[in-house]
């Protein structure tokens, strides 16, 4: 029996690198950034938590059943052949490094927080770079580096958050919160919208034990484990930590926010303590973008893996890191930053939550709809060991998930709409490309053969 290798991580780390994901880039910001709309958002957390069990469970099922290697990608293929391996590849690549940035400018915010400072738009966007390349370095070893980190940080966001889901009910005053519930008047199908986008962010991370499966050890066991256990995890915390924040502090404060936790915990127990949160939820969000350039960096190995990306991000160490692409991604990232520079934390941060969810959707569509192909062809299904009940259940689980997803994608607003499709649009250019240098390939290889007889 082969032993699994050496550089490889297991089910609990990739159990957290998936929580991660999820927390450290989602509830760190939005509680301030959901005051803007009102409690009634808590409709659409119940809403976007079914939407991504819905998904989790097509994931887990991919997961399970595939034999394909690239992560959402290979699950594509089953259904949509190599134009859906590229194209969930290359818009799920796209959107994680346009969100990255995002991450990066909420660690930022929590940083100029912690040390009492404002800073312009150029200042901004030059810390956000140092963030982001500070945070792809420890990637330069292996994958069980990146987990053993995140391990660590993940505690920066589980500690305050659970605190404020136990504790922070004593502070808990029903008639804040009620003062909230919908303080602008907005009709339901009007206020649902708003927030699902910013909800469906938060999420944003349950598909990274599948992104990852190639770095992991036993997939078929691991993937499912990390995806349904981390998900639903995660939805519970989002659910009763943002409802008790919203009974702790007024609105229009929380809403102007951009460090939500430690505005809570200040007005809880002092500004001593609101400080040391600020802190480790800053730690906590640099762990968040740590893992989040990890899981990029396998992506775009991935593409360049089956050749749909440069070789280059294929290249990896002794120890299987792909540092060229990870260099270059930081990059790309760094030009974003310089061409994107604006003087508001929230006004970028929702602008890049807008567009990078419509982008990372796309390869959710294409995973909940190849799930029953990927299972039918499966050894399992061949040998009789799959019923038909269970094929319809998960056809139905993978409609509604793909229902909630194209609502999700609506609710982004139509400037997301129209440059997310436009982004999209393009990887068909480039998937084109990419068959024409294989016909050249093919046939540089026939001429050869014909030379050599």
């Amino acid at each position: 029996m082969e032993s699994p290798p050496k550089h490889k991580m297991g089910t609990l780390q990739l159990t957290i690198i998936t929580v991660v994901n999820m927390m450290g880039s989602g509830i760190i910001m939005l509680p301030a950034q959901l005051a803007g709309v009102g409690n009634i958002t808590i409709i659409s957390w119940v809403l976007t938590s079914m939407g991504a069990m819905a998904l989790a469970y097509g994931f887990a099922k991919c997961g399970r059943y595939s034999k394909n290697i690239g992560g959402m990608g290979g699950y594509s293929q089953y259904a949509f052949g190599k134009s859906g391996n590229m194209l969930a590849n290359y818009t799920y690549a796209v959107a994680i490094v346009i969100a990255n940035v995002g991450v990066a400018i909420s660690a930022v915010g929590y940083f100029c927080k912690v040390v009492d400072i404002e800073i312009g738009g150029i200042t901004t966007a030059l810390m956000t770079m140092f963030f982001i390349w500070l945070t792809t370095l420890p990637n330069f070893w292996s994958s069980k580096i990146t987990g053993k980190i995140g391990t660590v940080t993940v505690w920066g966001v589980i500690i305050p958050v659970i605190g404020i889901i136990f504790i922070g009910w004593y502070w808990f005053k029903s008639d804040i919160y009620v003062a909230g519930w919908n303080p602008h008047q907005l009709g339901f199908f009007d206020a649902l919208p708003q927030a699902l986008a910013l909800t469906m962010w938060a999420f944003l991370g349950l598909e990274s034990a599948s992104a990852n499966s190639d770095a992991v050890e036993n997939p078929e066991k691991s993937v499912p484990i990390a995806v349904l256990g981390g998900t639903l995890f995660t939805a519970i915390v989002y659910i009763m930590s943002t409802a008790v924040i919203g009974g702790i502090i007024p609105y229009e404060t929380l809403a102007i926010s951009s460090a939500p936790f430690g505005l809570v915990y200040a007005h809880m127990f002092g500004d001593g303590v609101g400080k040391f949160i600020e802190i480790i939820m800053c730690i906590a969000c640099l762990g968040s973008l740590l893992t989040w350039q990890f899981t990029t960096g396998q992506v775009f190995k991935s593409c360049a893996d089956v050749g749909y990306f440069y070789k280059i991000f294929g290249r990896v160490t002794k120890r299987g890191a792909p540092v060229m692409g990870l260099v270059i991604i930081c990059l790309i990232q760094s030009a974003f930053l310089l061409m994107s520079i604006t003087p508001s934390f929230n006004r970028e941060f929702n602008v890049i939550v807008d567009f990078s969810v419509v982008i990372d959707l796309v390869p959710y569509i294409l995973c909940m709809s190849a799930c029953s192909t990927i299972m039918k062809s499966s050894d399992d299904y061949k040998a009789g060991k799959i019923k038909h009940s269970k094929l319809v259940l998960v056809g139905v689980v993978c409609f509604l998930a793909n229902a909630y997803t194209l609502y999700a994608m609506y609710s982004s607003g139509s400037e997301a709409l129209v440059y997310g499709s436009l982004v999209t649009f393009a990887g068909w250019i480039i998937f084109g490309r990419y068959m024409s240098s294989q016909l050249n390939i093919n046939a540089t290889s026939t001429t050869e053969k014909v030379v050599q007889k």
